[in-house]
């Protein structure tokens, strides 16, 4: 997967969280029951296609781009979808057609708050310039995190060229995680986020389907945080970010993505992404008023041609029987989560703020 940086991130040499970034399981936290797939990650759904576009200037931009493809034709070919708000204080574009097809036919673009425009436009003319003569089925899909703690929000840094490098970069495999792409600049329970992402495969009596999650995480005060059943947030009380007077306080939302091969209605995927906020709640969460808590679902077990029909032939799981599927979205949310944190680096930004990477030794001294 291609993750371009126009600079490198300004890392503090040497401080708590500067240390290799691992993986949850790397570190010996095995989060819920079910088996990872073999990435642990959202690409573990074939077909699926993760990118990232980082974009670093000088001492105060840290932003950046992360695309979700659910096909690689998704311009042509729809998946059903649906999507659940938990806490309304966020954006996701495109969301009522979403809701009003049950469909998605364009990938899903997760940037900054002040930047949902400048990527609804890109990917908009992204379509004109794959397909000049198209002339309907423009709803692009955006969602936003705010990231001005270490990022100037206001310079509205993301630019068309991010947002088509970050989708013609996108590819299967393993999935970069922590400050990169979207993630670069965001804050979660106090410590740096960004991007995470897990899977669940169910056994063969369940059906043998795969979910898989990807988040964006920028939420939660550092009492909250939980890992594992753990207090870690309680345990780990100093490390909290720098903040210089007048840059403001950190943001409270969060994006998570499901993706599934099992063969689920816009109704059943709606339920599975609710099922993801469970996982989110696991880590600590309680969606505070000013957060923008939002999941979308989609299942890439058919798909239609954007042109349409008369008649669409469904199949999909007796909606009676979704318990495993429901356990799945909630682990790989939860874990996906944690890989958020434990894969972020200590990253300093505009105006000078500081926020640490969580130490990883204490994390797993606290866990164990």
């Amino acid at each position: 997967m291609r993750t371009s940086l126009i600079l490198f991130l300004c890392l503090a040499a040497g401080a708590p969280g500067a240390e290799k970034r691992k993986r949850a399981r790397e570190l010996g936290i095995d989060i819920g029951v079910i088996s990872p797939g073999p990435l642990n990650a959202i690409t573990d759904i074939e077909g699926v296609l993760v990118g990232h576009e980082s974009v670093v200037e000088g001492d105060s931009v840290r932003t950046g781009v992360t695309v979700v493809l659910p096909r690689k034709d998704v311009w042509d070919r729809l998946v059903p979808a649906s999507a659940f708000v938990l806490n309304g204080n966020g954006q996701l574009t495109g969301m009522p057609w979403i809701e009003e097809s049950e469909l998605l036919g364009f990938p899903i673009v997760l940037t900054n708050t002040a930047s949902v425009g400048q990527a609804y436009d890109a990917t908009i003319e992204y379509l004109f310039r794959r397909d000049p003569t198209r002339r309907v089925g423009l709803q692009a899909v955006v969602a936003e995190c705010w990231d001005g703690t270490l990022n100037d929000i206001r310079g509205r840094a993301i630019r068309e060229e991010h947002v088509f490098r970050a989708i013609d970069g996108a590819s299967g495999g393993p999935v970069a995680e922590g400050a990169v792409g979207a993630g670069v600049g965001m804050v979660s329970y106090g410590f740096k986020g960004g991007i995470g992402t897990s899977s669940r495969r169910l056994s063969r009596e369940d059906g043998a389907y795969t979910v898989g999650a990807l988040v964006l995480t920028n939420h939660g005060s550092r009492e909250q945080l939980v890992v594992d059943g753990a207090p870690v947030g309680r345990e780990i009380r100093d490390l909290l970010p720098e903040i210089h007077e007048g840059s403001g306080g950190g943001g409270n939302s969060v994006i998570m993505v499901i993706a599934t091969d099992a063969p689920l209605t816009s109704r059943g995927l709606q339920r599975l992404a609710r099922r993801a906020t469970l996982g989110l709640a696991r880590t600590g969460a309680t969606a505070h008023a000013s957060s923008g808590d939002i999941a979308i679902a989609f299942s890439t077990a058919r798909a239609f041609d954007r042109t349409g029909g008369a008649i669409l032939e469904i199949r999909t799981i007796d909606p009676r029987e979704l318990d495993a599927l429901f356990d799945a979205a909630a682990e790989a949310t939860e874990e996906a989560i944690v890989n958020s944190l434990t894969m972020a680096e200590t990253t300093t930004g505009f105006r000078g703020n500081r926020v640490y990477g969580i130490p990883l030794d204490r994390l797993i001294e606290i866990v164990n």
